[in-house]
């Protein structure tokens, strides 16, 4: 399975994929990180598997949008934030796929970096401090025992089903919270904190993502923000490209505190996702020749659909599930 899984298409569309069911970009490259170390997946096979749940980890966001479909003026403005993310994590696999497929600057980076760096132990495990954990494992713990009298088949896939509605839930009745607490002062700070510096708002995406350790947390929150008028697709947009930052550091943190056989390959699977991070806000959002079509195209997107909804839930369903779906089984057929 393994060995199938090491053609880079394959690779690529079992990171977006998996993603997509599991909801966490973490545990996708774990499972491949696993892989490598135990030598049934070389680190070359583990790269388009990092890459494809760079993509896949932004589908949440965007299914926080459909929770919006009831309202035309609020849908109009939703899904332009929601999907800023995808569009730029879409153009980045654009840009820096083939050029891995080609000349292997991520795994010869995140290698130098790896050799100077592993054995180092001075840097914190964020594991120890994961309040967002802590404070779910409850619900957790009770979905897995509702589940677990379920049969193995059906089990898995009611767990997934599940947690998918709980986001959703969650997200959405947040969204009417926050839109009530969202005035006077309060809303001065937001927009103080992501509306006035771009570089700022990508701190504060950073900075709330390595503390809620789920760049999922982050750029969902924001969504219902934009939904009701106070936040515009261009001041989520930073937010978001700091997000996916934010979301490496915590994967390179937690690298450090490795141990055993797997404990170096794995600092190296989080270098990659570290340095691929970096690259394409260097490519499309530092250097602004790019940094205007994610938005493009995420405004285009937001203002098709707020005249056929159907149209957002026909692309979350083709570009993440049918489309990955169709590379694989072709690829084996052929």
């Amino acid at each position: 399975m393994f060995a199938f899984a090491a053609h880079p298409w394959v690779g690529l569309s079992v990171g977006i994929l998996g993603t997509v069911l599991i909801r966490s970009s973490t545990t996708t490259t774990a499972i491949a990180v696993t892989a490598v170390g135990s030598g049934a997946l070389p680190i070359q096979g583990a790269i388009p598997i990092i890459l494809g749940a760079n993509v896949g980890t932004t589908v949440t966001t965007s299914l926080v949008a459909l929770t919006f479909i009831g309202d035309r003026t609020e849908f109009r403005r939703a899904p332009g934030a929601s999907t800023v993310h995808d569009f730029y994590n879409w153009l980045a696999l654009l840009i820096f796929f083939p050029v891995e497929l080609i000349w292997h600057p991520l795994k010869h980076l995140s290698g130098t970096l790896t050799d100077a760096l592993y054995g180092t132990d001075w840097l914190p495990n964020p594991a120890h401090l994961n309040f967002i954990r802590a404070a779910t494992r409850p619900v957790e713990h009770a979905v897995i025992h509702t589940t677990s009298h379920i049969s193995s088949t059906l089990g898995p896939l009611f767990t997934i089903l599940i947690g998918a509605a709980l986001i959703l839930i969650a997200v959405r009745y947040l969204g009417k919270l926050l839109k009530l607490l969202m005035v006077g002062r309060a809303r001065d700070l937001l927009l103080k904190a992501v509306g006035r510096n771009a570089y700022l708002a990508m701190a504060s995406g950073m900075g709330v993502t390595v503390v809620t350790q789920s760049s999922t947390i982050t750029t969902s929150v924001l969504v219902p923000f934009a939904g009701t008028g106070i936040l515009t697709p261009a001041q989520v947009y930073p937010v978001v490209v700091g997000s996916n930052l934010g979301t490496t550091f915590t994967v390179v943190f937690a690298a450090f505190a490795g141990v055993g056989q797997d404990a170096k390959i794995g600092l190296q699977a989080a270098f990659v996702h570290l340095l691929y991070n970096l690259f394409a806000i260097i490519a499309i959002y530092v250097i602004p020749l790019l940094r205007p079509v994610p938005l493009f195209c995420a405004e285009t997107l937001a203002r098709i659909a707020s005249e056929h909804r159907w149209v957002l839930a026909v692309y979350l369903g083709t570009v993440f599930v049918a489309l990955p779906a169709l590379v694989i089984v072709l690829v084996g057929v052929l």
